[in-house]
């Protein structure tokens, strides 16, 4: 997430009222979780594990609950807690905008489309040309959507980010500040629901069909040409690169890669990134191959188990 205008260290420091590292005016342009930084971003970190991570990450100003050696050409924000002074940035930068009418005055709706009855178009959206809008359709503020794209009734663009931490007083929700974006030529089926990103996208690429009752989480991109069947789930910061087929009640683990061409059967588990052009099965997923020869071969146990009493 960017900001309108570049901010300097001592004026983000101001906001949250922390400590910091680095020349007064040293130029910060925006804010993004590790897996999306480049430089000019902040990037938080608040558990040991991570320092190193961060600390070497393309992010040049690092938000961080402990003094450290600053690396060189980077900035220090010094807090106590880093994921609320996050937040209280995601807040500054991208506040809740309530809207006024079903559809904003500030949306951009291109020539050819149809919006159905009671749909909610937020602010600052973009929709390309010739695309259909379903009725019940939600799209929550700053998504964009490209040419000829299908979205049917009752699906959620752009819902919070299922991102918490846990504190003694219960959960804190993780802001979320990113958008929803939808490539040309995309279909998405009824009541599905994708999450925007934390601060930078959730992207549907360009030809993917998803089918109906279909959940994206947080900041994953899916690329072109996949196909998604019905009551799939699909975990936040998972990349789905190009020609992926993923059949029905398959569930997705967070973080990993599913390679190009890669089949998942229906009611799969994965948890591990796949190799580009094999087909998985099972829970946890394995190559499909593997998976019936194991299910031949327990078949035959009864069989061997007989044999051996006679023995």
């Amino acid at each position: 997430m960017k900001f309108p205008k570049p901010h300097t260290l001592k004026q983000i420091a101001g906001l949250i009222d922390c400590k910091f590292v680095g020349s007064d005016d040293f130029e910060i342009l925006g804010m993004n979780e590790i897996h999306v930084v480049e430089p000019g971003d902040i990037v938080f970190v608040d558990h040991p594990k991570y320092y190193d991570k961060a600390l070497g990450s393309a992010a040049t100003i690092v938000l961080i609950n402990k003094e450290v050696d600053c690396p060189e050409g980077k900035a220090l924000l010094i807090s106590d807690d880093p994921f609320r002074d996050f937040n209280k940035l995601t807040e500054h930068f991208k506040p809740f905008n309530a809207s006024s009418s079903s559809i904003a005055a500030d949306a951009i709706i291109g020539e050819g489309t149809i919006i159905q009855p009671n749909c909610f178009i937020g602010n600052n959206v973009t929709i390309g040309i010739n695309c259909i809008i379903h009725s019940n359709v939600g799209i929550y503020d700053d998504a964009i959507i490209g040419d000829n794209v299908t979205i049917h009734a009752g699906t959620i663009l752009g819902a919070s980010a299922f991102y918490y931490k846990n504190r003694p007083e219960g959960y804190d929700q993780l802001k979320s500040g990113g958008r929803v974006i939808i490539e040309n030529n995309v279909d998405i089926g009824a009541l599905c629901t994708i999450d925007r990103g934390v601060t930078g996208d959730t992207t549907i690429g360009e030809g993917s069909k998803l089918d109906n009752q279909i959940q994206i989480g947080h900041d994953t991109v899916i690329g072109k040409k996949c196909l998604i069947a019905s009551q799939t789930g699909i975990a936040g910061c998972v990349v789905v690169e190009d020609n992926v087929t993923i059949w029905g009640q398959v569930g997705v683990k967070s973080g990993i890669t599913i390679s190009e061409g890669t089949v998942l059967y229906a009611q799969s588990g994965l948890g591990h990134t796949t190799e580009e052009g094999k087909t998985y099965f099972g829970s946890p997923a394995i190559e499909a191959r593997t998976f019936f020869k194991e299910r031949a071969y327990v078949k035959k146990i009864p069989e061997i188990l007989q044999k051996l009493k006679k023995l």
